[in-house]
């Protein structure tokens, strides 16, 4: 057993210096803005119901420094959304650039795409761009995104993402999990192979292509549409590009409940898309796998190095992956054992059903894969 756990945590720890280097290496890359390829843009904004800093994020997809034509179109499922009023303010403010779409459409499974997928929401920029409502970025969003279709061979780009707390301290540890969590694992993906799915927090897809892999409708059937968008466009033999360009995402969740629902929701999705990758997943946490290897072996010739090793990684992982993510807030460093053994236990737990819950409505992760 005590072999089993010193392997274990061996190869946590090997898992933890890839993600370093493959951070680094992001964090390297320089930023590329678009001088020659200026195409028109359609951003589709999903909102259903009130969200922190809704009008801010809403706002900021709108004021883009971006010489040509450029439209943010907001879709909400009915009038009675109580997020409406804001979808109204940022149309007054912005008046030449902003729409708003009303309305769901029937048979679609994922409700977010019900939403964008309608007749008055038709896009008409060369690039459609989907970012969820949460989403908040810089003047510079557009010109930084049309530098990855430089070159006809890009289908799609996404983006990766940091968080942003409300304040509370089960929000901080949402916003952990997402820039040292899961963005390194994504980076750690890519030096596998290419890239073959997008992010939620930014997909964007020339309108061309996604007319060819059948519109919107074609992401319907699945609540994981991102990696589904990757996934089509890779298989009309596109490219999908990462670019440098970084947003940010709110992290709303206030109490332990909520956010364990959401990351169970992300937990599952991925386990039913990739089960064999994910089965090892856990290899992420080295930091409670050599806790636990150091306190069921009591082996303090191995377990003492070891541990101090993996910690000594994982710190620097946290700094790579702020600078990298441009996180500006303060350091949270003296939680990293909490959010890795919270992360291992969501791990765990996920392997054990099939049901996630999202916006209220219960949704299988069994049809994800059909």
């Amino acid at each position: 057993m005590t072999t089993v756990l010193l392997v274990v945590a061996m190869a946590g720890a090997a898992y933890l210096l890839i993600a370093n280097v493959r951070v680094a290496a992001f964090l390297l890359r320089p930023m590329e803005y678009a001088s020659e390829f200026l195409p028109t843009f359609s951003i589709l904004k999903p909102i259903a119901g009130l969200e922190p800093q809704l009008y801010e994020n809403l706002r900021s997809a709108c004021d883009q420094e971006y010489g040509l034509f450029f439209e943010v179109i907001l879709c909400l499922h009915d009038e009675g959304d109580p997020a409406i009023a804001v979808a109204r303010q940022i149309a007054d403010e912005f008046p030449s650039i902003a729409r708003i779409a009303v309305g769901a459409t029937a048979g679609i499974r994922n409700p977010k795409i019900a939403n964008l997928a309608k007749a008055d929401a038709e896009p008409r920029g060369e690039i459609v761009v989907i970012a969820d409502s949460d989403i908040g970025v810089s003047r510079c969003y557009l010109q930084a995104l049309a530098a990855s279709f430089g070159t006809e061979r890009t289908g799609a780009a996404t983006c990766l993402y940091r968080g942003a707390p409300n304040g509370s301290f089960v929000s901080r540890l949402g916003a952990m999990q997402i820039e040292e969590g899961f963005i390194p694992s994504v980076l750690v993906a890519l030096a596998l192979g290419k890239l073959r799915f997008c992010l939620g927090a930014t997909m964007a897809v020339r309108r061309r292509v996604l007319a060819e892999i059948g519109g919107l409708r074609a992401l319907g059937e699945t609540i994981a549409d991102d990696h589904k968008l990757g996934e089509l466009v890779s298989a009309r033999e596109r490219e999908v590009e990462l670019s440098r360009y970084v947003v940010q995402t709110s992290v709303p969740e206030s109490t332990l409940r909520a956010l364990w629902n959401h990351e169970l929701r992300w937990a599952r999705t991925n386990f039913a898309l990739a089960p064999g990758g994910y089965a090892f997943s856990f290899l992420m946490y080295a930091l409670p796998l050599a806790i636990l290897y150091l306190a069921v072996s009591r082996n303090l010739g191995w377990g003492l190095p070891l541990l101090g090793f993996v910690l000594a990684l994982r710190l620097l992982l946290h700094a790579l992956a702020r600078k990298a993510l441009n996180v500006t807030r303060a350091t949270d460093a003296w939680i990293i054992p909490l959010r890795d053994l919270l992360s291992l236990a969501v791990w765990f737990v996920s392997l054990f059903g099939r049901t996630v819950l999202w916006r209220g409505e219960r949704y299988s992760t069994q049809d994800e894969t059909g």
